[in-house]
């Protein structure tokens, strides 16, 4: 399952590149991070985590366009479907 959040971990690193504005980055990069905690360390986030990143790469995706949209769309597809394996386990 981790290998999903890689993935869109992959996807918020690129975006936080094409990202205009400072801000925007900034939140790209934090939700990044944490996905490379969970990819990387010994937890695994629980469903009020996840919806929590899902919230905030929602509110993200509406603040953005272009290539930087498609990436925050993969993340948040990949994070969703994360969700879904967590909660059928």
């Amino acid at each position: 399952m981790t290998e999903t959040l890689k993935q869109a971990r992959d996807d918020l690193k690129q975006a936080e590149k094409t990202a205009d504005d400072e801000g925007t980055r900034e939140e790209i990069r934090e939700t990044a991070e944490a996905y490379r905690d969970y990819v990387v360390g010994d937890h695994e986030p629980d469903h009020a985590i996840l919806d929590e990143h899902l919230n905030t790469l929602r509110q993200i995706r509406r603040q953005v366009d272009g290539d930087t949209e498609e990436q925050i769309e993969r993340a948040l597809e990949a994070t969703e479907n994360y969700r879904t394996d967590v909660e059928q386990a």
